[in-house]
C-alpha cells in the first residue's frame, strides 16, 4: 500500500488541538472581537458610575424588590461592590452578551466563505466535521471569555467605587467575601453555559450562507425576536421552550440553599438547542457545495 493510499484509508480524528489553538488565536486577534470585548468590559463601568452618581449624595441604593432579578442586585451594589458583578451579568445577559455571541457565531463559517478561505481550511487533514467542531468550540470559548470579561471588569469597578465585605445572599444569609467570590465565579460559568444555545444557532445560520454580515444580522435579529416573544403574556405556553427563558436563573446561586430547579431546566434547554441546531449545522455544512 502506498503512503497516499494509507493516508486516505487512515481515519482522521475529529479533534485537533493545534487547529483549535490556531482558530482561537485568529478569532481573538481580530479587531471585531477585541471591540466586542471592550464593549462588554465597558458596561459594568457605566453601570457602576451611574449607581455611584445616583447615590453620591449619601443616600442609600434604590429600593429593590426581591425575586432575585436585577433590581435586587442593584439595591446591594452600594453596600458591597461584589454585587456589581451580579448586576452587570444581569444587565448584559439579555442583549450584550448574546449579541456578541451572535456576531462571532454568525461570522464563523460565512465569514470564511465570503473571504475565500473556507475552501483552504477544508483540505486534509482538516475535514468538514472537524472544522465545524473547532468553530463551535471557539464560539464557546468566546462565551466564557466574554462572560469573564464582564465579571472581572465589574469586580474591579466595584472594588474602586464601593466597599467590599461579607455578602448577604438573596435568602438573607451572610457569607464571607471569599465565598462570595466563589459564587461569582459559579455564576459566571452558569451565564457562559446559558449561551451555548445561541452559539449553536449562530453556527447553524453561518452554515446557511456565504455572507458574514447576513449571518450576523440574522442571528442577532432572531435573538431579539425570541426575546420579545418571551415577554408576551399571550405566549406563556411556549415560553419555557424559548432559549432565553431561564437565563436569569443564575440568581438562584445566590440563595442558601441553592435553588437548582430552574438552573437545571436552563442547562437542559441549552443542551437541547445545542444538539438540534448543532446537528442541523453539521447536516448542512457536510453537504454544502463550498465555492469560497
Amino acid at each position: 500500500m502506498s503512503q497516499a493510499e494509507a493516508a486516505v484509508r487512515t481515519p482522521r480524528p475529529l479533534w485537533s488541538l493545534g487547529l483549535l489553538r490556531s482558530e482561537i488565536a485568529t478569532t481573538f486577534r481580530r479587531w471585531r472581537t477585541l471591540a466586542l470585548l471592550a464593549v462588554l468590559a465597558g458596561v459594568p463601568v457605566l453601570v457602576g458610575i451611574a449607581v455611584r452618581i445616583e447615590t453620591g449624595d449619601g443616600g442609600g441604593g434604590p429600593g429593590g424588590g426581591g425575586g432575585g432579578g436585577g433590581p435586587a442586585f442593584l439595591s446591594q451594589v452600594t453596600h458591597n461592590g461584589l454585587f456589581l458583578v451580579f448586576t452587570s451579568l444581569a444587565v448584559t445577559l439579555p442583549f450584550f452578551l448574546p449579541m456578541s455571541i451572535g456576531v462571532i457565531g454568525g461570522d464563523s463559517l460565512a465569514g470564511e466563505a465570503h473571504g475565500g478561505t473556507l475552501r483552504y481550511l477544508l483540505v486534509a487533514p482538516a475535514g468538514r466535521t472537524r472544522l465545524l467542531l473547532v468553530k463551535y468550540a471557539t464560539i464557546l470559548t468566546f462565551c466564557l471569555v466574554g462572560t469573564l470579561v464582564v465579571a472581572l471588569s465589574a469586580l474591579a469597578t466595584g472594588a474602586l467605587l464601593f466597599p467590599l465585605g461579607k455578602v448577604t445572599l438573596l435568602s438573607g444569609t451572610s457569607v464571607s467575601f471569599g465565598e462570595g467570590l466563589l459564587r461569582a465565579l459559579a455564576i459566571s460559568v452558569a451565564v457562559a453555559l446559558s449561551l451555548i444555545g445561541v452559539a449553536a444557532i449562530g453556527l447553524f445560520v453561518s452554515a446557511l450562507t456565504s455572507s458574514g454580515i447576513a449571518a450576523m444580522a440574522t442571528t442577532v435579529g432572531l435573538l431579539i425576536t425570541v426575546q420579545i416573544l418571551d415577554t408576551l403574556p399571550q405566549l406563556h405556553a411556549i415560553q419555557p421552550y424559548l432559549f432565553p427563558h431561564y437565563w436569569l436563573s443564575f440568581a438562584d446561586l445566590l440563595r442558601d440553599p441553592v435553588y437548582w430547579d430552574q438552573l437545571q431546566k436552563n442547562l437542559g434547554l441549552q443542551a437541547l438547542y445545542a444538539l438540534v441546531f448543532g446537528s442541523a449545522a453539521w447536516a448542512r455544512f457536510t453537504t454544502r457545495d463550498i465555492t469560497g
